[in-house]
């Protein structure tokens, strides 16, 4: 009987011992700017989530209601970023700046949204960032710093703003993210990516 319960006893401890070589204990990476590696980002899609048209109201034209002032249709639109995190850790997107260009040369807004949106390792995640434009924004861009992109295709203002108006939720319009910027933190590392697209 001793003999036996020795015997067992030695076999549960040789069972032990491996076992205990075959677990692992992972110990979890500390982020730094060595092993931190760079997301990929990509653009899932682009929508104009409401449109009222395109017109315009100058301040002497009197409204049924309300006060008189140069306003034109607003052009909202909605970008969604699909991000990988290719690392061994969460990171946390926080920034994302960025221009939107019309017809390749017209810059007509810069913006940055700011947020707080944690990918865990090894998986994806969509982010979604809706900006807009007002008819009357987008005159201001073509009077001064489009101006001469304006003269030298030989086009005029309001037919422009027009064809963006009618065109961009058709998409017959190019429209670029230019000027990019994704900054991305994990731990103590902060890391800024740039990025540019043809939306359309």
């Amino acid at each position: 009987m001793k003999k036996s319960l020795i015997l067992l006893i030695a076999l549960l401890f040789g069972f032990g011992l491996v076992f205990s070589s075959c677990v692992t204990t992972d110990t979890p990476v500390k982020p730094n700017n060595s092993n931190f590696v760079a997301p990929k980002i990509e653009l899932a899609g682009f929508e104009v989530p409401q449109y009222d048209g395109y017109w315009y109201i100058a301040k002497t034209v009197k409204p049924t209601k309300g006060e008189a002032g140069d306003r034109g249709a607003f052009l909202p639109m909605t970008f969604t970023f699909k991000i990988t995190n290719p690392n061994v850790y969460p990171i946390n997107l926080e920034e994302i700046k960025y221009s939107v260009v019309f017809d390749k040369s017209f810059m007509v807004m810069t913006t940055s949204d700011q947020m707080s949106n944690w990918i865990p390792a090894g998986m994806a995640d969509e982010v979604k960032v809706t900006t807009l434009v007002t008819v009357r924004s987008a005159l201001a861009c073509l009077l001064v710093p489009g101006s001469v992109e304006m003269k030298k295709r030989g086009w005029e203002n309001w037919s422009t703003l027009e064809k963006w108006w009618k065109g961009i939720p058709e998409g017959t319009v190019p429209v670029t993210l230019a000027e990019c910027g994704f900054t991305f933190t994990a731990g103590d590392v902060t890391m800024v990516y740039p990025y540019r697209v043809d939306v359309q």
